[in-house]
């Protein structure tokens, strides 16, 4: 199976038998050249936009299966094929590779016909920087292959936060960036409150830190007896050497990891294999996979998963992409897997040796249970899914329900022909007309549509600094300039239009009060839009909500949806612009400091910033490694530690 919702065991047997669709001599020529080998193909709609990947043993076979007049095609499959306009392919070497291949694609363009994890951020890891002398512990959203151990993923950053604040209390890891000596006079107050053991002043060496971190490991993967055992030995070995207070402090340790551990429920004896239950519920094209961790015995953890794009789709091949999703994501691969129902038996296949290469060459189970305990454990696992299914939807209809009211209540109480879908906001920011940008978000249908965020770098030389009136009218007149171009220009074949100015708002709203509204109604009206596009200021103190021509605000009931929208709207744009504007300070920071000293180019000062990644990196430098640098001398490198120290 490569992902549609047509199994190969179906297009076979009808394929050959029914005559070919009507389709354009474009994709004739295409189907006519597909090779005979495995591989990914790639649809394309008529915008150029990726609407499906796939993957086959023959490409050849598993394209050309899509246009026949085939009677078993779903609903889903036709609705596909209607919008194919181009076809690309990949061979690849193997099955294998094509399935790696397959979601590697999928994950970065996320088409719409695929079925896909819904949310398109990264998910959080648990990260321990274990190539440091002196391990880290964070959390980040990406997996690098740097020496780092991951844990993984789960949907919550604040789950991962609240268990870290747990651990932490345990197992008091450095959160600090200094270099550690175990020469440092003072601790900072993280020793003095026990949530570090400072190994900056020596109070712990590196081969015990290492241990404390190497036992937390072991605790996050599961494996807790070894953990416990240790700290047994430890405080015993600590009391008999008379040292009370660590041994104290290692009693309770230990209480605080029995507490987490009794939490744990036990279900099978502890010798039993690590296990990932999975169990799903489904509703209305969604899809909702619990997942349990079972480790060393016991159920560790629990975390669900939605996903969209199943409409028209069987249990089996929604599970069957779950599956391959989420382990591609995962950080660490079990001895076996238990599935509701049988993934077809090809697929099951290359699943096992794809898990088995990620899991290091060691064997990785598939397997329906079919009674006894691992049985029940998938069944209590499809129980929660369905009620995680169904709050989730309860949630989903409560926020629709608020975003609709919130929509109504605007058009309502600014008198707009029609709720307003798509609203744009705008926002300027600034340091004394230092580093100015002006910010634009889009919210549609009342939720914030991130992809179509933009900035606007301000020359503010060119407008007279610093003014927020003329640098509102320098990014609306470019945002509207370019919703111009898109109008009068024909579209390349298969070119995409760019959303966030192809199209017109259904409102406007300016971060500001009536100055700034005027110049918006200007570049409105200079284009021809100020009939078209309704405009409102919104003021920070009272929150009164201005309109053009007006002198009179309006404002909105205290507790209304409406107000509560505009509130979040205008707070995102401001967080974006302060954000684009932080980085823009920064890096104009870092490039002055550098400017300013003689012999160092942009050629140069890029290399540097490139190879050493901050200032503060370059300012520690040896004269030696900043000759080293690409495109540099002995004699630039002492010009700048002259300049800089």
């Amino acid at each position: 199976m490569s992902g549609s919702s047509l199994p190969d065991s179906r297009i076979t047997k009808q394929a050959v038998e029914l005559p070919p669709m009507e389709i354009s001599e474009k994709l004739q020529g295409i189907l006519a050249t597909l090779p005979a080998k495995p591989g990914c193909y790639i649809y394309h709609n008529a915008e150029g936009t990726i609407i499906y990947v796939g993957k086959a043993i023959s490409l050849k076979n598993r394209v050309r299966s899509y246009f026949h007049a085939d009677s078993s095609h779903d609903s889903k499959t036709r609705r596909l094929v209607r919008e194919i306009v181009d076809i690309e392919w990949i061979v690849v070497g193997s099955e294998l590779e094509a399935l790696i291949l397959e979601m590697n694609l999928i994950k970065k363009h996320r088409p719409k016909y695929n079925i896909r994890l819904k949310d398109d951020k990264r998910y959080p890891y648990i990260k321990i920087h274990w190539n440091e002398p002196f391990p880290h512990v964070t959390v980040t959203r990406q997996m690098e292959e740097d020496g780092s151990r991951y844990f993984g993923p789960y949907t919550s950053a604040w789950a991962v936060y609240q268990t870290l604040d747990v651990l932490r209390k345990i197992f008091p890891y450095l959160t600090c960036d200094r270099e550690i000596t175990g020469l440092d006079k003072r601790a900072c107050l993280y020793f003095d409150i026990k949530l570090c053991i400072a190994p900056c002043i020596g109070a712990v060496d590196q081969a015990g830190y290492r241990q404390m971190i190497a036992d937390l490991m072991d605790f996050l993967s599961g494996h807790s007896e070894g953990v416990l055992l240790h700290l047994q030995e430890q405080m015993q070995k600590a009391a008999d050497d008379m040292r009370f207070e660590k041994a104290a402090a290692l009693r309770d340790q230990l209480k605080a990891l029995q507490f987490i551990i009794e939490r744990q429920k036990i279900v099978f004896a502890s010798d039993y294999k690590d296990s990932d239950v999975l169990a799903m519920a489904r509703t209305d094209g969604e899809a909702c996979v619990q997942i349990f961790f079972i480790r060393g015995g016991k159920l560790i953890g629990r975390e669900y998963f939605i996903l969209e794009g199943t409409e028209d789709t069987d249990n089996q091949e929604v599970m069957t992409e779950f599956v391959k999703q989420f382990y591609t994501e995962a950080a660490n691969i079990p001895e076996q897997v238990m599935i509701p129902e049988e993934i077809e038996i090809e697929e099951s296949k290359i699943i096992a040796q794809w898990l088995r290469s990620k899991r290091g060459g060691k064997k990785v189970e598939i397997f329906v249970p079919k009674d006894g305990q691992p049985h029940d454990l998938v069944n209590m696992a499809a129980e929660n899914a369905t009620e995680t299914l169904q709050a989730l939807r309860a949630q989903w209809q409560a926020d629709a329900h608020k975003q609709e009211q919130a929509l109504g209540e605007l058009q309502s109480a600014l008198k707009l022909s029609t709720p307003p879908n798509r609203i744009e906001c705008y926002d300027v920011s600034h340091t004394q007309g230092v580093a100015t940008v002006g910010a634009m978000i889009v919210f549609e249908q009342g939720t914030p549509a991130k992809n179509l965020y933009r900035k606007f770098n301000i020359d503010s030389t060119s407008i007279g600094s610093p003014d927020d009136f003329a640098s509102m009218e320098e990014m609306l007149t470019r945002r509207f300039k370019r919703w111009r171009a898109a109008e009068e220009t024909e579209p390349s074949p298969g070119a995409k239009k760019d959303a966030s100015f192809s199209f017109l708002p259904d409102l406007i709203i300016i971060d500001g009060g009536k100055g700034q509204l005027g110049r918006v109604v200007k570049v409105l009206e200079e284009f021809g839009l100020f009939d078209k596009v309704p405009v409102v200021g919104l003021a920070k103190q009272e929150e009164e909500i201005f309109f053009p021509y007006n002198s009179q605000p309006l404002i909105l009931p205290r507790h209304s949806q409406g107000l509560y929208l505009v509130q979040r709207i205008r707070d995102e744009a401001h967080r974006y612009g302060i954000t684009a504007h932080r980085a823009r300070r920064s890096k104009q920071g870092l490039a002055s400091q550098l400017d300013s000293i003689p012999s160092i180019g942009p050629a140069r000062r890029k290399a540097l910033l490139k190879h050493f990644g901050s200032m503060d990196k370059i300012k520690e430098a040896s004269v030696e490694d900043l000759a080293a640098v690409k495109g540099m001398n002995m004699s630039a490198a002492e010009s700048i530690k002259a300049h800089l120290e």
